[in-house]
């Protein structure tokens, strides 16, 4: 087993990476969160998952553990292949997906290209128990998933703050007032941050 694999970046694409070890070059393949990680570095390292088939050897690199353990808790999932899972991780953010999953936002995974509807509830089903999210102050009941809540944050989003703590305020506000429209929201919000 490769538990990893350092050496200086050869080429990044958006969907692989060459690594040069010692003048043997590793064709990666990344998701977009990783790309973003490594673009602008000469010297890497890659966290490794293998996929060995019949027909070809390929290797999954990851910038982050979460990311990578993620990424082998989606293929465990049936229906849910090495491309899928990448595509996912391209989608979201790790520590997004974590509360994706925990909070049984079907939503979410399904806008993902290639995720339907029973293919996204198997993963919340399967993973829900397995995943404890790394910011464990946003929970299921601090996450609302109504479109007022989900337009107020993309609202204070576009308005420069940043996600984790307008999730927060939100959270706070809705739970107070769940039927809170979404201008009085932002504008409550925007006097608490």
């Amino acid at each position: 087993m490769i538990e990893y694999i350092s050496g200086s970046l050869a080429e990044l694409t958006p969907t692989y990476a060459v690594i040069d070890n010692h003048g043997l070059g590793y064709l990666i393949n990344i998701s977009l969160t990783t790309y973003a990680e490594l673009e602008g570095k000469a010297d890497v390292k890659l966290l490794i998952h293998e996929a060995i088939r019949e027909d070809a050897y390929v290797l999954f690199g990851f910038a982050t553990a979460q990311e990578r353990v993620l990424f082998q808790q989606l293929i465990g999932v049936s229906g849910v292949g090495a491309n899928t899972a990448r595509m996912i991780l391209s989608a979201i953010a790790p520590s997004e997906l974590e509360i994706v999953i925990v909070s049984g936002d079907d939503k979410k995974l399904k806008a993902v290209k290639g995720v339907g509807a029973k293919t996204a509830q198997r993963i919340i089903v399967d993973l829900k128990d397995k995943i404890k999210p790394a910011d464990s102050t946003l929970t299921l009941e601090q996450t609302p998933s109504n479109d007022a809540f989900d337009e107020a944050l993309a609202a204070l989003l576009m308005l420069g703050f940043a996600k984790p703590q307008s999730q927060k305020v939100l959270s706070k506000l809705f739970k107070e007032e769940p039927t809170l429209k979404v201008e009085k929201a932002v504008k409550k919000a925007l006097s608490m941050l």
